[in-house]
């Protein structure tokens, strides 16, 4: 096979290496991560994702699909880049409390569309996120407490499988391919569109409070009270935020699925510490939720890192508060518990989440001397606290396994899927199963 067959498969727009735009083509969300790609695809409808799979199959080539570039690890040597970016489809059902979105569709669009009935999708906190990609990760919600994974409110999944034939795969028409797609990654089919359940949310309130750095141990105090008691409609993410050549900052982000008045007297406590600069906390409609923590919406170089905490006793909140951040610029806590905690018949591989909290670091990464100090920082961080070893799939940062998101057991059954639907490995997730 060669590059001209490549163009006259598919519909859509290809670039190779050469061409002009193929750089900016290629480019992973997060811009530090490297991507080198044999060649990007952008589909022009489903039957174009079908033949770039028949494609790469008889080429020998791998495909893996990025509708924004969020979540690339730079495994992609010898992979053809799949942008789904035109399927974008939104349709809601407000009767049924159900939506239909193609593989490119971001969050913003499905809550601009849920909202006005009075529900939403299990929506993280950037508006600018596929859909798709975060719901094969699980997908951590500002309304997983209440609600769970995101993943295990999917119906239906729409694929073009490894062969690259066309089905629709629900509990009851392949029920180890729907197990394996609701949160162990994109390594068994290609999604072209999700079906999942929405829930309502006539009632929302949330935002972010902004208090000097010297008062970060009285907030982070207050953030242990309160998550201590939280309704499983509430969820609290407390922050530590030094940017470069600026004060230190100590922030809470809050979002309640309930009223106002509701939602005041259960942060009351905050309403105590003195000094605030901001408080932007308000009656927030579910297209506006990514205005919480109004995250970049344009790419950038950054280093995350992410670890579930078993506790925060007092050697985990001395290294937490105590540690000097340089040249980590955000340290954030993120209550869990709720439904994410529960076992659920019928879950997806990600399972109950027993950790109470999740820690997530967060750096620039702007040379590479700046990623590996910041990388370090990371892992010091990691090393002083009580964390469980494991990690949510849609979390995992450049350099990690899939392993690490999953039990032993787990790990080895979506590999059983894996060999038996993609025999020749056909598709490459982000962070493949058999790695």
């Amino acid at each position: 096979m060669t590059n001209a067959d490549l163009r006259t498969a598919v519909e859509g727009r290809v670039w190779l290496p050469g061409d002009d735009g193929f750089e900016q083509a290629s480019k992973a969300w997060n811009l530090s991560v490297e991507q080198p790609v044999a060649a990007v695809v952008e589909a022009q409808g489903v039957d174009d994702v079908a033949a770039l799979v028949r494609y790469a199959g008889q080429a020998g080539l791998a495909v893996s699909a990025q509708p924004s570039g969020h979540g690339a690890s730079g495994d992609t040597d010898g992979v053809i880049l799949l942008r789904t970016g035109r399927l974008d489809d939104v349709r809601v059902r407000p009767e049924e409390r159900v939506a239909m979105v193609g593989a490119g569709a971001k969050w913003g669009q499905v809550l601009a569309a849920a909202g006005p009935h009075g529900l939403t999708g299990l929506a993280g906190s950037s508006p600018v996120v596929s859909v798709t990609g975060y719901t094969l990760g699980g997908g951590l919600s500002w309304f997983g407490r209440k609600h769970g994974f995101a993943a295990d409110s999917v119906r239906a999944f729409e694929v073009v499988g490894a062969d690259g034939e066309r089905a629709t795969v629900t509990a009851e028409s392949d029920a180890d391919l729907f197990w394996a797609l609701r949160g162990g990654g994109g390594d068994f089919a290609l999604v072209t569109a999700i079906e999942f359940a929405l829930y309502p949310a006539p009632h929302l309130y949330g935002g972010r409070m902004m208090w000097p750095g010297h008062r970060t141990r009285e907030v982070f105090e207050a953030f242990r009270e309160v998550t201590a008691e939280a309704p499983d409609e509430l969820s609290v993410w407390f922050n530590r935020v030094q940017f470069p050549q600026a004060p230190p900052m100590v922030t809470v982000d809050v979002a309640f699925l309930g009223e106002e008045d509701e939602g005041r007297a259960l942060l009351a406590r905050l309403d105590k510490i003195d000094d605030v600069i901001t408080d932007k906390r308000r009656v927030v409609a579910v297209a506006d939720l990514g205005d919480i923590t109004a995250e970049p919406t344009d790419p950038a170089p950054g280093r995350s890192r992410a670890e579930l905490l078993t506790g925060l006793d007092d050697a985990t909140v001395e290294t937490l508060l105590g540690t000097p951040m340089e040249p980590v610029v955000g340290v954030q806590v993120r209550h869990l518990g709720g439904a994410l905690a529960a076992s659920r018949p019928g879950a997806g591989p990600s399972g109950p989440v027993a950790e109470p909290y999740l820690l997530y670091l967060f750096g620039l990464a702007l040379n590479p001397e700046l990623s590996a100090a910041v990388g370090g920082k990371q892992a010091r961080f990691a090393g002083e606290l009580a964390v469980s070893g494991r990690k949510p799939y849609t979390m995992l940062a450049p350099g990690e396994r899939a392993g690490a998101a999953f039990s032993a057991e787990t790990v080895a059954r979506l590999r059983e899927i894996k060999r038996a639907r993609d025999p020749r490995n056909v598709l490459r997730a982000n962070f493949p199963v058999l790695a």
